[in-house]
């Protein structure tokens, strides 16, 4: 049955108190990848939980957003309530360099997250799997490698997950011989923000500095074909889909063929109220991370 759950806007809250003021890098290497991998964590983490960026903008300014007098860091809050972070890089991104071909495709996104997950399994010193957070075109590419791997996390997190005509749209056709390596701007930095009052002026502003600044030329993509092979059956785990209500890439549209389809009967779908694109680091942030929490620490049958 599907299962749909509104959850309201509440109030922003304050960080943990461990929780470090910049997150600490390391590297994951796969093959001639040098990935960056951030991590925040608390004293003691219940679990672990990865996260990936989506389609043109890296994990530190999507994940650890720091505003003076405001609490963005979408890491921060996870660490307020117990879990290790860790935001991965895919190359090309922040500060993971392209490889020598200047592409990224499905496939070796794919490889790449594996990676992460597998680094974070033997040397994170978190007890069990990690879970899996994805935004955008960054939870295509959880799908993507959890259908392959499943047992490499205990749970898939989708959030903003694009539909299929969309996803290819993201990159260049495949008859572009090179990559074109666009700079960013500043509008696009600043277009997730769809709704009016979702976010600070000041808040945007630092987001769209601290974007331009981790990632000043495009990434680009290849081999689009290869996100033909998605398939909601192979996935296993247990899943929850997080939906902005007025995300306009993350749809109600987007998501149903993929909810539907799911190989778990372990599975929710949750609407974020008021929530657009950028639902983590707007005001609606700790009303996605009480979803997450609430799925994450639910009662387990035997």
């Amino acid at each position: 049955m599907r299962s749909i759950v509104p959850f309201a806007a509440l109030v922003l809250v304050a960080p943990f108190a461990g929780a470090q003021a910049r997150p600490v890098q390391h590297v994951v290497v796969n093959g001639a990848h040098r990935l960056a991998l951030w991590e925040k964590r608390p004293p003691n983490p219940r679990r672990a939980i990865v996260l990936l960026h989506g389609r043109t903008w890296s994990a530190l300014p999507d994940f650890d957003l720091q505003v003076p007098g405001e609490r963005r860091s979408f890491m921060d809050a996870l660490v307020a309530r117990g879990y290790a972070v860790y935001a991965l890089d895919l190359p090309g991104y922040g500060k993971s360099p392209r490889d020598a071909s200047g592409w990224n495709t499905p496939e070796s996104a794919r490889s790449d997250l594996v990676a992460a997950l597998r680094w974070v399994a033997d040397s994170s010193g978190v007890r069990g799997k990690p879970a899996l957070f994805g935004w955008s075109l960054g939870s295509t590419t959880s799908h993507f490698t959890v259908q392959a791997h499943p047992e490499l996390v205990s749970a898939l997190i989708l959030f903003g997950y694009p539909p299929g005509d969309r996803v290819s749209e993201l990159s260049p056709l495949d008859t572009i011989k090179a990559p074109l390596r666009l700079a960013t701007t500043a509008e696009a930095a600043a277009e997730d923000f769809i709704r009016p009052d979702v976010m600070s002026k000041k808040a945007i502003a630092a987001y769209v500095k601290a974007a331009l600044a981790a990632d000043p030329v495009k990434s680009d993509w290849h081999r689009t074909e290869q996100w033909r092979a998605l398939d909601p059956a192979k996935v296993t785990v247990p899943t929850l889909l997080l939906q902005g209500e007025f995300d306009p890439i993350g749809s109600t549209e987007a998501g149903t063929p993929l909810f539907t389809r799911l190989g778990t009967g372990e599975r929710q779908w949750v609407v974020i109220a008021g929530g657009d694109h950028a639902a983590l680091m707007e005001d609606t942030q700790p009303a996605m991370v009480a979803a997450m929490v609430a799925f994450l620490e639910r009662p387990r049958r035997k």
